[in-house]
């Protein structure tokens, strides 16, 4: 790799994560064969950090330059991803055609096949999915890839467009967000998926803490109320599910924690209790204090 990039492996991922070999390979494995995978779990499951480091880890190197990350979001269009007229600023009303930040990003891995790109979508079910990919819907399936394919875009019908084959798509969907109808099934079947579940069973996870100057002792207490009131949410069948878990990243903090008491307790008191407040909002207010005294151990 050029002197200012540092060499990423599939090893440095694996000590990054809280994912076993298996599953790294099987996400690896899924994105080369069809190119598009959707990662899917609860909110706090490491869906973005995993997916960066999915992305630097197959290209062997930590290149910003082949990996954008977007967001959609439900007033996202067509015209902020493929083109579209933008007013051009000044005083007249001018609009001037302007490309969009998957088309730009589709155009750099065409001037540079040998290598590989990664484009990531997070909450790529925020947004309104037909109206956002428009005739792309076709060119992103795995098969439909390369010049053979290209079709005329809406606002540049006199110019024709592929998506490259060294162009991948990693999208990450949040499975807690009830506003949200199910993605469309045009996108379901052009996507793999899959699912990420909070990392508590993993040894790495309490190592993790245990590197952060949390004692081993609370450490393993986080994991076992949290492990008990996960599976709590998993058997509420009715209104929640195993897709509302909640994930380890709430506990996974950046730099060493000076007061584990006081920064364990702020994490529930700021975080986990406001989610499950609205998890269980028309339940009665004991539930949510009876399990928040459980994870305080009260």
């Amino acid at each position: 790799p050029p002197a200012n990039q540092e060499p990423y492996s599939k090893e440095d991922a694996l000590k990054d994560l809280f994912i076993g070999e298996e599953k790294y390979a099987r996400m690896a494995k899924l994105l080369r064969r069809k190119k598009n995978l959707i990662l899917q779990g609860p909110p706090g499951v490491g869906k973005s950090f995993l997916a960066q480091r999915l992305a630097y880890s197959l290209m062997g190197v930590k290149d910003k330059s082949r990996v954008t990350m977007i967001q959609f979001h439900q007033s996202y269009a067509y015209e902020d991803f493929i083109q579209g007229y933008r007013p051009s600023g000044g005083d007249g009303a001018s609009f001037e055609k302007r490309d969009g930040v998957f088309f730009k990003f589709c155009d750099r891995a065409r001037q540079d096949t040998g290598n590989d790109y990664y484009f990531i979508i997070d909450e790529i079910n925020r947004g309104n999915l037909s109206r956002i990919f428009g005739e792309l819907m076709l060119l992103i399936e795995p098969d439909k890839r390369g010049a053979d394919y290209e079709l005329p875009l809406t606002y540049s019908p006199e110019k024709t467009f592929y998506v490259p084959a060294n162009v991948h798509i990693i999208g990450m969907m949040n499975t807690a967000d009830r506003s949200l109808a199910m993605v469309d099934y045009a996108l379901r079947r052009r996507f793999a998926f899959v699912d990420l579940e909070p990392a508590f069973e993993s040894d790495k996870f309490v190592d993790y803490l245990v590197s952060q100057s949390v004692s081993q002792e609370r450490a393993s207490l986080i994991r076992a109320r949290m492990l008990s009131l996960n599976a709590e949410i998993s058997s509420d069948s009715r209104d929640l599910g195993s897709g509302y878990c909640i994930g380890h990243s709430y506990f996974c903090p950046v730099t060493p924690v000076a007061n584990e008491e006081e920064w364990f307790n702020e994490i529930v008191e700021t975080e986990i209790e406001p989610l499950l407040q609205e998890y269980w909002a028309d339940e009665n207010a004991n539930k949510v204090n009876t399990h928040i005294a459980k994870l305080r151990g009260e």
